[in-house]
């Protein structure tokens, strides 16, 4: 047997699209071409394309009249058939060499970075209403980072072994898990939605996904790419549908070994607690892996940049309206450099261009579905009526055509105040003015403030200050930002994840993520095994 090696990735460089260019007429194309035709999204189960009686519609969340298509709900019949299929390719897939199953995932990367980047990035912009960057940014370059990234982590864990002593040679095998993985991805990011079946698929265990309601469209074209990278039938089966039928019926199965979820607080919580409901009935106790929530801050000191900041929360707070586990929806700014920075982000915010965001100059997109924009609807109505609060800007809102909200930022009077503690997941920032003599005594506050501890940052110049922060909110934030916005973790650089109740901080984007989908097994051999069984010490002189 000849002994491969994964080539070590670099991280994908992002496209530009500047006018003119090949790239963005490209996309142009697909945006044109998948937004003139309607499509019928089967369910994927051990290969078999299953399209069923009852459907479900795809719309773009900024002209929700415009239908993408519809796509097939699974019953419970069908739930049961993509188990099976775990069953049926699991033999064949985890005593696969791991540089074949590798190579399928490098495929895809090389994919991705050609033919399919204007597809899936076209997919996402319309299914996801996300703008160009946002979309090539995750649908392109942080996919095309996590599959390769991804199979150069396997190959590090495999090599990973004990040391060995005379006589003796110590081994570790990693094994995938004993039973099948249940993937649940979120509509936010497409790159989330392609990680989270294969990072345990590259480990050897077979997957049943299930993606967000709202992300099927992009979900679909990512299947698509699988198949067209060699995945074989039976390893990531697709399955869309009522996450009402399809989790309780996949949980309590004595065969469920992982759980591989980013979403809501709500949701994981509620599955953990299935899980420990029937513990005794699995065959092994399940791996779970979550991420879901975020509160996510910028706290400014007195002594930082005043147009860094600015721009750190415009970018932070509006990219994606806010719709990442990562945006930053909470601030604390030094009373000595509000009115300036006050000042800076009105003018700035009111250059912001929302609309339709396959137009390249769009900042601002619709939130995903009328679910989102009620919830954030209720978040600025609260505002609108609290004594203790102000909307300096933006809480205009419309879902007439789109789902459209304005970027909104909440001025408010009390640091525990709800837009300052709950998650809203839409374009609302919240800002609380400290006085600055209250530097330390307002970082106490943002530690204890919110369940969450996913992201968050500081700005400052003088080090002293970086240093306080960084220990005073040891554990607000998974990934910790000095001078930089909360939002854009990349792979192999800022591996991802909070703790508290954003998640079990397995760190997506590292090898970290990986080693939760192998079960090790230790083997000794002994090449001169002892002949007697009592010890030197014990014979007679």
């Amino acid at each position: 047997m000849t002994i491969y090696s994964v080539p070590k990735p670099e991280n994908e460089p992002v496209f530009s699209y500047l006018p003119g260019s090949s790239e963005l007429a490209e996309l142009k194309d697909h945006i044109d071409r998948m937004s003139s035709t309607t499509i019928k999204v089967p369910l994927v189960i051990g290969g078999q394309k299953i399209f069923t009686e009852e459907t479900r519609t795809m719309v773009i969340p900024h002209d929700h009249q415009h239908i993408l298509g519809t796509y097939s709900v699974a019953s419970k019949e069908h739930i049961g058939m993509a188990i099976q299929a775990t069953k049926d390719a699991k033999e064949i897939w985890e005593n696969m060499e791991l540089a074949d199953r590798a190579s399928i995932f490098l495929k895809a990367a090389d994919l991705l970075a050609g033919p399919f980047r204007p597809v899936l990035n076209a997919a996402t912009m319309l299914g996801q209403s996300k703008n160009i960057i946002q979309a090539e940014i995750d649908a392109a370059c942080e996919l095309i980072d996590f599959f390769r990234f991804n199979a150069y982590f396997a190959e590090k864990i495999y090599k990973e072994q004990p040391q060995s002593s005379k006589n003796l040679w110590n081994r570790m095998e990693y094994r995938p898990l004993e039973g099948f993985v249940f993937a649940v991805t979120p509509f936010n990011f497409t790159s989330i939605a392609g990680n989270l079946p294969s990072a345990p698929a590259i480990m050897g265990n077979t997957v049943i996904w299930k993606p967000a309601s709202s992300a099927v469209f992009s979900a679909h074209y990512l299947m698509e790419l699988f198949e067209a990278s060699g995945l074989p039938p039976g390893v990531i089966n697709f399955v869309t549908g009522k996450g009402s039928i399809v989790g309780p019926t996949i949980m309590p199965h004595p065969d469920l070994a992982g759980i591989h979820f980013t979403g809501s607080t709500e949701v994981f919580q509620e599955m953990w607690k299935t899980v420990g409901t029937n513990i005794a009935n699995y065959k092994s106790y399940p791996r779970i892996v979550g991420e879901t929530g975020g509160k996510d801050f910028i706290f400014m000191h007195n002594s930082a940049d005043i147009y860094e900041v600015a721009t750190a929360i415009i970018r932070g707070a509006f990219e994606y309206s806010g719709q990442k586990c990562s945006a930053a929806s909470r601030a604390y700014i030094p009373r000595s450099v509000w009115p300036e920075l006050e000042e800076i982000l009105l003018r700035e915010i009111k250059t912001m261009k929302m609309g339709d965001p396959t137009n390249i100059d769009v900042t601002v997109n619709a939130v995903i579905d009328q679910s989102a924009f009620d919830t954030i609807s209720q978040f600025i109505s609260y505002a609108e009526e609290a004594p203790d609060a102000k909307i300096i800007i933006g809480g205009d809102l419309s879902d007439k055509k789109g789902y459209f909200i304005d970027p909104t930022i909440i001025v408010v009077e009390n640091p525990h105040f709800k837009t300052m503690e709950e998650e809203i997941f839409g374009p609302v920032m919240s800002i609380f003015v400290y006085d600055d003599d209250k530097f330390d005594e307002t970082l106490g506050i943002c530690d204890k403030t919110s369940p969450y501890a996913l992201t968050g940052s500081i700005f400052a110049k003088d080090r002293t200050v970086i240093i306080k922060a960084q220990k005073a909110l040891k554990h607000s934030a998974g990934n910790f930002y000095i001078n930089d916005k909360p939002t854009g973790a990349v792979v192999n650089q800022q591996p991802f994840g909070g703790a508290r109740a954003s998640g079990t901080n397995d760190k997506a984007g590292s090898w970290l993520n990986l080693i939760r989908w192998a079960s090790p097994r230790s083997i000794k051999e002994n090449f001169v095994p002892p002949k007697r069984y009592d010890y030197p010490y014990m014979q007679k002189e």
